[in-house]
């Protein structure tokens, strides 16, 4: 027999459901270096969780458009957008605004690895720089072109930025990456206290070695290869890091579920073994 108590329970299940299906609803979210790996299982995690419009934004512009297309142009769209540029960066915020009203997240996850596993013995002044106008100046032209809409917009948004557990380690090569990532906490740390006033949220997710495209190409390895090297770092057993997983912790703190926490560094790292 069906009971009210039976309906009742049915009721919650399906409202429990929608819910958890539904953690950005009808926001609009920009994704930068969202062609690819853990940008784009973030681009659509956003997209089955309600948003109403995801903007990729990356410099892969035909990996960008087959993401967009696959996600469904209803959905999601491509712009192209080198975050090293601080006008292409303002064009594709000022744009999202002009187009779908406003900005409600921003995830600034475009980022390049070093070209080279140079210490500070041999560190190359102009590869430095090179890797810093992405992976620091673009972060920071991100943070400041999307607050700036919120700002204007009445937005209480969610800033969420891609470092890494080099952000908060030292390693053995890779000087410039490593600092640039300690550099990307250090903005989301000073941004978080800045614009707290205003309610919008600034965190930041740092992920042990993950195998994406980018990964694959910077090591030179296969991925069978460097996911059993990437084993390594990390003292969780039976469990792989993905791009999936990264996008779930951005997921949150993209989302209501966080509307509590600014000015934290998630570490998505299995208990990282430096």
């Amino acid at each position: 027999m069906f009971t009210l108590q039976n309906m009742a329970v049915s009721e919650y299940t399906s409202n429990h459901t929608v819910n958890n299906l539904s953690k950005v609803a009808g926001k609009v979210a920009i994704v930068t270096g969202g062609a690819s790996g853990i940008g784009e299982a973030t681009a659509r995690l956003f997209a089955d969780h309600g948003a109403r419009m995801v903007v990729i934004a990356d410099i892969q512009d035909e990996l960008g458009n087959m993401v967009a297309a696959s996600i469904g142009a209803n959905r999601c769209s491509y712009v192209h957008c080198d975050v090293a540029d601080e006008d292409q960066v303002k064009h594709l915020v000022e744009s999202t605004v002009n187009i779908y009203g406003r900005v409600d997240i921003m995830f600034s996850n475009a980022g390049v690895a070093s070209p080279s596993d140079q210490t500070i013995l041999d560190l190359n002044f102009n590869e430095m720089d090179s890797l810093f106008a992405v992976n620091v100046r673009g972060m920071a032209a991100c943070l400041k072109h999307a607050a700036r809409a919120m700002l204007e917009k009445g937005v209480k948004g969610s800033i969420v930025c891609t470092s890494s557990v080099a952000g908060s380690h030292g390693r053995p090569k890779g000087t410039d990456y490593c600092m640039s990532k300690h550099a990307v906490v250090g903005l989301m740390r000073a941004a978080s206290v800045q614009l707290a006033a205003r309610g919008i949220r600034v965190n930041s997710v740092s992920p042990n070695g993950t195998v994406t495209p980018l990964a694959i190409k910077a090591s030179g390895m296969s991925e069978g290869n460097l996911k059993e090297r990437f084993r390594k770092y990390a003292r969780l057993e039976g469990v792989d890091l993905t791009p999936k997983h990264v996008a779930e912790a951005v997921l949150f703190l993209a989302s209501g579920d966080s509307e509590f926490i600014t000015g934290h560094d998630l570490k998505v790292d299995g208990g990282f073994i430096g």
